[in-house]
């Protein structure tokens, strides 16, 4: 990307990265006890045990190739109630809608947000969840960073669905000894439901919305999308024009964003920065990009499809080496929204 360094960036991480989507920020200890990975060490445990242990009387604890002994309570969009007839155990990850959404699917290894509430199969009782007080308090983190249970039960879901997720030690805590503080054991069978609120996007989501006279015309085309400049002069103003009004989240300042985009030179038409047929770009906001790249974006949608008219004095009044941009070029992007989430430790 037209950017200090944007196209050497690497996905960030999101385990423990919350996002305010309006439904109330997360509070500060409301970090899911879900994110970390096997093999990494539990940020509620004082201290890593010198060996694992396991659950009191595990031999004894029934193992259940079906969920139908679980009971859930409530409404989505309601704090749900989990009953399970503890001790109680699942023989492999299981999972089932409970209320099928219609929006995207989840990708492998995508960010997702959600709200959730843990049950301990072992004891019956809560050990985890970002409801609080009665009210959704949505944690946003990164598939690639989670137990294996809880990444095999949300992969092909649906955003909008609520799902029964049941995981044995072996896909939750086991590779950790427990979680440390004595709430999750190994051999522990962990039983959640959650509430997908967004993923990553395969393309532009949202109402189509016709631009302004004389800007540059957009059609879609196998390899991405193809951009024609009008024979008049560039605007010398900066152009933000929704193409696609998606309906996800608005798009802040600190935001860490990710991206499909291509950019060409009004002069000449020639694409100068592209990243369709590659993996979508991850990169936080604010002075890493070039002015106009961001402002374009900050107050969008996660969704929208944007046509970004920059002028030179907020891309490269000087010109580019690498990619090369003349000087005085204007700059026409077109950028697809496909999440956002708040940038980790702001």
């Amino acid at each position: 990307m037209l950017a200090l360094g944007l196209s050497s960036l690497a996905l960030p991480a999101l385990a423990a990265c919350n996002r305010d989507t309006g439904l109330g920020g997360p509070p500060q200890n409301a970090t899911p006890r879900v994110t970390p990975a096997p093999g990494s060490q539990d940020p509620s445990a004082s201290g890593s045990p010198s060996a694992p242990e396991s659950s009191s009387g595990e031999d004894e604890i029934p193992v259940s190739k079906d969920l139908d002994k679980i009971k859930v309570k409530g409404k989505k969009g309601t704090e749900p109630k989990i009953t399970v007839p503890a001790p109680w155990g699942i023989d492999k990850t299981r999972v089932k809608v409970l209320d099928a959404g219609d929006g995207a699917t989840v990708p492998k290894g995508a960010p997702v947000t959600v709200s959730y509430h843990g049950v301990n199969g072992r004891t019956g009782e809560t050990f985890d969840s970002s409801w609080q007080d009665g009210e959704a308090t949505p944690i946003t983190f990164s598939l690639d960073g989670v137990v294996a249970g809880f990444r095999k039960g949300l992969q092909g879901q649906k955003v909008g669905s609520r799902v029964l997720i049941a995981m044995p030690g072996k896909d939750g805590y086991d590779e950790q000894g427990g979680s440390g503080d004595g709430t999750i054991m190994v051999g522990d069978t962990l039983i959640f439901v959650v509430e997908i609120e967004a993923t990553l996007l395969s393309g532009p989501e949202g109402k189509a919305v016709a631009p302004k006279d004389g800007l540059p015309t957009v059609e879609d085309t196998k390899k991405g999308p193809k951009i024609t400049i009008p024979k008049t002069k560039a605007p010398t103003k900066l152009t933000h024009q929704p193409l696609v009004k998606g309906s996800g989240p608005e798009v802040a300042e600190t935001d860490t964003v990710h991206l499909r985009y291509r950019g060409v030179v009004w002069d000449s038409g020639k694409v100068v920065d592209d990243n369709y047929g590659d993996d979508v770009e991850t990169t936080t906001l604010g002075d890493t990009l070039i002015p106009g790249f961001t402002k374009g974006i900050i107050g969008q949608t996660v969704g929208s499809r944007m046509l970004l008219v920059i002028p030179p004095k907020q891309g490269y009044p000087d010109g580019n080496d690498e990619p090369k941009v003349p000087k005085d070029s204007t700059l026409v992007y077109v950028v697809d929204i496909l999440f956002a989430q708040a940038t980790q430790g702001q």
